[in-house]
């Protein structure tokens, strides 16, 4: 790759940040996320304080803490405190708008083929609870904007109540026209529901100009807080209508302090995740996400090139700090086959995303301030060897 021009000559200094494994190429930050060493230290200081008296933690310090953190969020995010709601993860955020909903017979949900599987399953469990119908757009993978748009439009009805569109896509990393999506709902008569879970950290965000009437986010991710703090907002219209998953004491408080109570659940991933912001924050966002677009992007035209992939067939979508690469056919045909793959890449000391999507197997690539060229050729030629075993 070179001398990087964005990065400067502090990368052995940042990559310091995070406590991976050295002899492990970890290629797969989209997934779960890594949590900086400084981050870990404010959450374990937290349940330190939790620990020493449980009496002040729960009943004196916590909600206060949580009210805290829940504005710097919401702040981040460009929402108002009032509309933000902290969950464990997209697939709770998404539960609890689902359960919400009370749609009838006749009523249509529309998302697209590109949907996460366990959304997609929330969307089952809707529609199963309330008589709607599943109606799924299928988006072909090299789709311009205009062709996701009119995929959208071809399918949304007058019947349709609920759009569920991806920001950023799990399965194939395409960033979709969330906001051009949002408006034909509108002009339907149907809600919006985006799916952001990868937005938060490697896209700069103003979740209320996205036009959606709800929300959803993972902070585990590029936001690189610890595991189990997610993100729900939720357009004021729909407050008194989202009810928190779990019943505690401040239900009668509606949203979205009825979120803010959850027993004795150790919330410290919530509270830690300022520390995270301010961690990568000090790396500079825009320098941070414009060194993973282009770290990205190099990786995957170089496992391509490795690989023997053709160079045409590859899509990069502007911003995003993933890109994906579609192995040829007898590589991964079918998720078993992707899933073994991923299992031999592990024995090789290479953590990556394999799958499989709509007949194609898939290698999913991601990019952190951690991550280095030799990460990815080790990955090509990990891949090199097990096509050609």
């Amino acid at each position: 790759m070179g001398a990087n021009p964005i990065w400067g000559d502090d990368w052995d200094d940042v990559r310091g940040l995070w406590l991976l494994d050295p002899d492990v190429a970890h290629c797969n930050h989209g997934s779960f996320g890594a949590v900086p060493a400084p981050v870990l230290a404010a959450q374990e200081k937290l349940r330190r304080q939790m620990a020493v008296n449980p009496m002040r933690w729960f009943l004196r310090e916590l909600p206060e803490l949580v009210i805290a953190a829940r504005a710097e969020v919401a702040a981040f995010l460009g929402a108002d405190v009032e509309d933000f709601a902290f969950v464990s993860n997209v697939s709770a955020g998404v539960s609890a708008i689902t359960q919400s909903l009370q749609l009838r017979p006749g009523d249509e949900v529309l998302s697209s083929d590109h949907a996460y599987g366990a959304v997609s399953y929330a969307l089952d469990r809707l529609c199963a609870r309330t008589g709607a119908r599943r109606v799924v757009a299928s988006i072909a993978y090299e789709s311009s904007d205009d062709e996701v748009l009119a995929a959208f439009a071809e399918l949304c009805t007058e019947r349709t109540r609920l759009v569920v569109v991806d920001q950023v896509t799990s399965a194939t990393a395409r960033r979709f026209p969330v906001e051009d999506v949002a408006r034909l709902a509108h002009q339907a008569g149907a809600m919006v529901l985006v799916d952001g879970a990868h937005a938060p950290g490697m896209l700069a965000l103003d979740v209320p100009g996205l036009g959606a009437d709800f929300w959803v986010g993972n902070l585990h991710k590029w936001a690189c807080a610890p595991a189990g703090s997610g993100a729900l907002w939720v357009d004021q219209q729909w407050r008194e209508e989202i009810l928190a998953l779990v019943v505690s004491w401040s239900e009668p408080d509606g949203y979205p302090a009825s979120f803010d109570s959850v027993g004795t659940d150790d919330l410290s991933a919530w509270l830690a995740t300022p520390q995270a912001l301010s961690v990568l924050g000090s790396l500079g966002w825009d320098r941070l996400r414009a060194h993973n677009e282009a770290l990205v992007g190099w990786a995957q035209s170089r496992v391509a090139e490795i690989l023997g992939l053709p160079q045409g067939d590859l899509r990069h979508d502007p911003g995003l700090s993933m890109a994906l690469l579609r192995l040829p056919p007898g590589t991964a045909d079918g998720l078993d086959q992707a899933l073994k793959l991923r299992e031999q890449l592990a024995e090789l000391g290479v953590e990556t995303a394999t799958g499989y999507w709509n007949g194609s197997g898939t290698v999913r690539l991601s990019a952190q301030a951690y991550n280095q060229p030799s990460d990815y050729e080790r990955l090509a030629a990990g891949l090199r060897d097990l096509m050609a075993g």
